[in-house]
């Protein structure tokens, strides 16, 4: 039944045509091999598509052997999915004839949108509006199309040279070209996949939508992502930490994200601003979501197929069985630098072994069943071991020696592995030698890898992964602050032109806001700065106060310990004489007077508000030599209670904070409050576009902290 735009009711758009579709019309279906059209329809129909198909050229009455239309008109009924690979500039009116027709879905498979210029731009904005309108999801335009082994569908709607093997594994791609090498490359490894998906320029169907189907997909149960850029970094955080830790079933999402180098932050006045690039946005917003960050294709695949084919690790405590000394040494580093724990095994283990092995095989982990191990001795040794309560996953390193059974001990591997829910990953060391038994093990849903390092890390990847599911679950905590009093103070500024609040008006927003601050006040001349400082309490700091200073120490704008009413008087003399020999007196606002801080740690806090993703957050340690040394980390806002706690444990300075040889630790919890409440502040005051408190300083355990000094800058 055909629809007017008129017609068409709003409401959720319903991917299901687009991977399960009754019937398919191939918009642009060609003879001409060389053609994505071509391609498109001999792929359905090659890999067995369940449903109907009808091509649609005017110029043709039939191609592959399939009755041909000359337009969506003609069609015998609308169908349910419309793949279309023709000129870009008919895009837009085919896809609304598709639509009032009936068409529920669309895959844009032609190029010529926003990746030539504007009026590709054009046609892409009226893609768009026509998708909304009559809320069909639309995949691409400019992309390979998608696929889904699934035996009732068998849909291939795409032009690639593959049809995937079935596999629990979908992946999502916004390079078309990467998604064909990638298909080349699991057929070569034997990876199967459930959807596979090449989004393009995502106008309107992106990885949100995505991963909401894959969500409850039956038959996925592991995510890939391939992003250069994410549209919503909230909704995909929202999205992503549903699927990967707050569901029944929850499914891993791994994800690489192009461009780890700094294109160059926004010219900014924070020490946020300039640190946070692109890429450590994208960092915090896969920490939040549960999202394992991966370098490469080789990578991700060494973990999807570690996912996919065996239980999570229950903890990080791993043996080594191996008949090499060297492979499990080297094993061992691995296991280590990937946040492993080598396991202790039980003195009856030990016992057990010493029983049947060699006297000279280690019976220790790792365990080295030595070079002239065969089968039977590799299964003695993996039974004890599988059995000690101590261990949570197997290593299991072969090295091809003369005597060594390697399709053999592939088979003990298979066999065992069904006798437990531990974790076994396999390593048969080589190429030529250990293929046939390589070829087992994969065939048997046993992770095969060459070399011990990239097995150790893809167990590291699962226990990281299983960390995020046992991790404790938290709230976004809301402060009673005084919002009202915090932006009259912005709006007032804002009215003025100011673009960044001097320190004092800074303070009072903080203090609004709740954060723990030194007592302040802030005076006009020698006489009121004195005023001042007696009634706040000696010591006490004077810092210039100007719009035209950022770097205050630099000009003598900074006087500290002063610890009397003389002291004060003869340093604000002495500052003015200084700074008014730089710039102008006209540029001077005044002087703030605050309580002179001793002792405690130096950190920042920082936000800076990201065009895109709103309000990031920053922690590092603080000091002059932030910027230098960049041991800081982000995140997006509003932010969890855990969240606020794990940027003090992500920078490398951290045990510096928990307290070394002896030394007691620095209020933890203190500092992760001053995180909360920035998060509240950032997303409650819009006008507010780059803050700085730097440093915040951090006492003892149960002592506070205290911010010192601080920036902020308004839109």
């Amino acid at each position: 039944m055909s629809q007017t735009i008129d017609q068409v009711k709003s409401k959720a758009k319903d991917l299901k045509p687009l991977f399960e579709p009754k019937s398919i019309a191939v918009i642009g279906a060609s003879r001409r091999k060389e053609m994505a059209g071509y391609s498109v329809l001999h792929n359905l129909i090659t890999v067995g598509y369940k449903g109907k198909i009808y091509p649609v050229n005017p110029k043709a009455d039939e191609i592959e052997g399939v009755k041909c239309y000359p337009s969506i008109k003609d069609l015998p009924e609308a169908a349910e999915l419309a793949v279309m690979a023709i000129p870009s500039t008919a895009v837009p009116q085919t896809l609304k004839e598709c639509a009032e027709r009936g068409t529920k879905a669309a895959v844009i498979i032609s190029a010529g949108f926003r990746e030539i210029g504007a009026e590709g731009k054009k046609l892409e904005d009226e893609v768009k509006r026509i998708a909304d309108t009559f809320n069909i999801p639309v995949l691409g335009p400019n992309c390979l199309g998608n696929i889904n082994t699934d035996p009732s569908v068998m849909l291939n709607a795409s032009f690639s040279r593959t049809m995937p093997q079935v596999g629990n594994i979908a992946f999502i791609s916004q390079s078309g070209a990467l998604c064909a090498a990638i298909l080349d490359y699991a057929k070569g490894e034997n990876i199967g996949f459930s959807k596979f998906v090449s989004i393009g320029n995502k106008t309107d169907i992106t990885e949100l939508e995505l991963l909401r189907y894959l969500r409850d997909d039956p038959k996925t149960d592991v995510i890939l992502l391939y992003v250069e850029d994410l549209v919503d970094g909230r909704g995909f955080i929202e999205a992503a930490r549903e699927i990967t830790g707050d569901i029944a079933r929850p499914k891993p999402i791994l994800a690489i994200k192009s461009g780890r180098t700094v294109q160059g932050a926004k010219a900014a006045s924070s020490h946020t601003g300039s640190l946070m690039g692109t890429d450590e946005v994208y960092d915090a917003i896969f920490a939040q979501a549960g999202v394992l960050r991966v370098d490469s294709v080789s990578e991700i695949f060494d973990y999807a197929v570690a996912f996919a084919n065996q239980p999570l690790p229950k903890s990080k405590r791993v043996a080594i069985v191996t008949n090499a000394g060297g492979p499990g040494i080297m094993a061992t580093d691995a296991c280590v630098r990937y946040g492993l724990e080598i396991a202790k095994m039980e003195d009856s283990t030990v016992e057990a072994l010493k029983k049947v092995l060699p006297p000279t095989s280690n019976f220790s982990n790792p365990i080295d069943v030595i070079g002239d191990a065969r089968a039977d001795r590799y299964e003695y040794a993996l039974k004890c071991v599988m059995n000690d309560p101590n261990v949570d996953a197997l290593l299991i390193i072969l090295t091809p020696q003369a005597m060594t059974e390697i399709d053999e001990t592939a088979r003990v591997v298979v066999k065992l592995a069904k006798e437990t829910d531990k974790t076994l990953i396999a390593c048969f060391m080589g190429n030529s030698d250990v293929i046939s038994g390589a070829k087992i093990l994969n065939e048997n849903r046993i992770p095969q890898y060459v070399f011990p390092e990239e097995a150790a890390r893809a167990l590291g990847a699962m226990v990281r992964y299983r960390n995020w599911l046992d991790r404790l679950r938290t709230n976004i905590k809301v402060f009673t602050v005084d919002i009202q009093k915090a932006g009259r103070i912005l709006e007032e500024a804002k009215k003025n032109n100011q673009h960044m609040l001097p320190i004092h008006q800074a303070m009072d927003v903080f203090k609004a806001y709740g954060f723990p601050i030194m007592p302040y006040g802030f005076a006009t001349n020698k006489e009121e700065a004195v005023q001042k400082a007696r009634e706040i309490g000696f010591p006490v700091v004077l810092k210039i106060v100007s719009q035209k200073i950022i770097h205050k120490f630099d000009v003598g704008g900074v006087k500290l310990h002063l610890k009397d009413e003389g002291e004060v008087a003869n340093a604000y003399d002495d500052m003015y004489r200084s700074v008014t020999a730089q710039f102008s007196p006209a540029s001077i606002e005044g002087v703030f007077v605050q309580g002179m801080a001793s002792g405690g740690r130096e950190v920042i806090l920082g936000m800076n508000r990201d065009p895109h993703f709103g309000p990031i957050l920053m922690f590092g340690l603080g000091g002059i030599y932030v910027e230098a040394l960049k041991d800081v980390t982000f995140r997006l806002a509003p932010i969890r209670e855990l969240s606020a706690h794990d940027m003090l444990e992500d920078i490398r300075a951290f045990p510096l904070l928990k307290g070394v040889r002896g030394e007691a630790s620095a209020d933890l919890s203190a500092i992760s409050e001053c995180i909360e409440r920035l998060s509240q502040l950032s997303c409650e005051l819009p006008l507010i576009d780059e803050i700085d408190i730097n440093p915040l300083l951090v006492f003892e355990k149960g002592k506070g902290a205290r911010v010192v000094d601080a920036r902020i800058a308004l839109k």
